[in-house]
């Protein structure tokens, strides 16, 4: 029997969440905690040697319909924390559709894995970007809607359009803080449109929000680290005022301050995790430890999507 190994790495926003659903800009970048996927075709669906009914697994089951639906066993492995903010439904979805395509005779094209697994989120979550997807096949960093940037794909849904480009990233060392809350994407996704549609203040943040994620591109791109933590701290207090932050991620932003260039939430919100630019990482996990938070610190630069075949 031949097995796929898929491996897809998870990821951080540094700028952009939310807003990036309505075309504005946003920054990801690829980070080294990965989720790793073994696919085999089986006579029955599998996840984790157990027998699983599909439909309780949305991303998979929606890019198994473009297999027609091929029974398949699925083992995973993720050191991504589910609903932390890092792209852990992404990275499953990014190698999940890799180890289809490679299983069905398919090309391992960047763009194609990048569309596919967006499909899949949208599909489960009923609205969002391609942002961590693409950020998940193509790994380093991403931009979307971002003037200057290296293109490397265009994606569209519902009306949207969002133009994908890779980007440099200069060595930079940032420390995630876990609430430990698993937060749902599409709740949250939702709570911010239902107030940008009827509030136009709520309309004007989102605009705002654009801006600064441009701020921060010239700021990396000038790797002036003071003034993209600046702007990191400043998208934190426009994500607070949309509703999408939490007191436990203040409480965590606001005690590796003092010890940051900047902070912010990333991610969707609501718990999940925040992130902070720092060239002290160690007095920064121990502020988020004293807090109650989980810290790592994260390397960037990492590749995206890998795949590997194997007879078993």
């Amino acid at each position: 029997m031949t097995a796929i190994t898929a491996s897809a790495p998870g990821k951080f926003v540094i700028l952009g969440e939310h807003a990036v659903v309505y075309g504005e800009p946003a920054i990801a970048l690829a980070i080294n905690r990965r989720l790793t996927l073994t696919v085999a075709r089986d006579t029955e669906m599998r996840l984790n040697d157990e027998p699983t009914d599909i439909n309780s697994s949305p991303h998979l089951k929606n890019i198994l319909s473009r297999y027609d639906m091929i029974p398949v066993s699925v083992r995973s492995d993720s050191r991504i924390p589910a609903g932390s903010g890092l792209g852990s439904s992404a990275a499953l979805s990014v190698a999940f559709s890799a180890a289809m395509r490679a299983m069905n005779g398919r090309s391992h094209d960047l763009k194609e894995i990048a569309r596919e697994a967006f499909e899949a989120e949208y599909f489960a979550q009923g609205r969002g970007s391609p942002m961590d997807t693409s950020a998940s096949a193509h790994g380093m960093g991403v931009a979307l809607n971002m003037p200057g940037g290296k293109p490397l794909w265009s994606l569209n849904k519902n009306g949207h359009s969002w133009d994908v480009a890779g980007i440099d990233v200069p060595k930079m060392t940032f420390v995630i803080g876990y609430t430990g809350i698993r937060a749902a994407t599409g709740p949250l996704v939702e709570k911010v449109r239902k107030y940008k549609d009827g509030n136009g203040f709520a309309a004007d943040i989102v605009g705002e929000i654009g801006r600064i994620t441009l701020e921060g591109m010239d700021a990396i791109r000038r790797d002036d680290a003071v003034r993209l933590g600046s702007l990191m701290t400043k998208d934190h207090k426009l994500l607070s005022i949309l509703g999408v932050s939490c007191k436990e991620l203040n409480k965590l932003v606001d005690a590796s301050l003092p010890y940051s260039y900047g902070a912010k939430l990333t991610g969707s919100g609501g718990g999940g995790s925040m992130v902070a630019l720092t060239d002290n990482p160690e007095r920064v996990c121990d502020a988020i430890l004293s807090r109650g938070g989980s810290p790592f610190v994260v390397s960037t630069g990492v590749e995206g999507v890998t795949v590997s075949t194997r007879r078993e």
